[in-house]
């Protein structure tokens, strides 16, 4: 069951109540601080699922793609970290830290070779 959250215009005192869908419509609930029936519903955040190629075409503005082709490891960093925050999937430390790296500036060249781990069998990691 949803919950639903109503502030009080006489006592300001924010409620919460769990209705089911089909409650709601005929729910005409009161202040549980003052009894008054002068509630205004909040509506809060909501979560609308995307695909992942929605999201990815989302984040492929012209300027971003300007901006990945002059190759600026600062757009490149900034690109990364979005792509994590869309995707839903956390940096992990170490791809944190070359995020981090990028984002300051510092080229993928010379990342790979202040960390050479990242290119384990040989391949590279960007």
């Amino acid at each position: 069951m949803p919950y639903y959250e109503y502030r009080c215009e006489d006592c300001e005192q924010l409620n919460r109540y769990f209705f089911s869908f089909s409650e709601y419509d005929s729910a005409d609930p009161d202040c549980k601080r003052c009894g008054s029936p002068n509630l205004k519903r909040r509506i809060k955040r909501v979560v609308v699922a995307k695909s992942e190629d929605s999201r990815m075409d989302s984040m492929m503005d012209e300027s971003t793609l300007a901006a990945l082709e002059s190759e600026d490891p600062k757009a490149l960093g900034k690109f990364m970290r979005q792509m994590s925050g869309e995707m839903g999937e956390p940096l992990d430390d170490e791809f944190g830290e070359v995020v981090d790296r990028l984002e300051k500036g510092q080229s993928p060249d010379d990342i790979e070779a202040a960390m050479p781990d990242l290119a384990a069998g040989g391949e590279d990691f960007m």
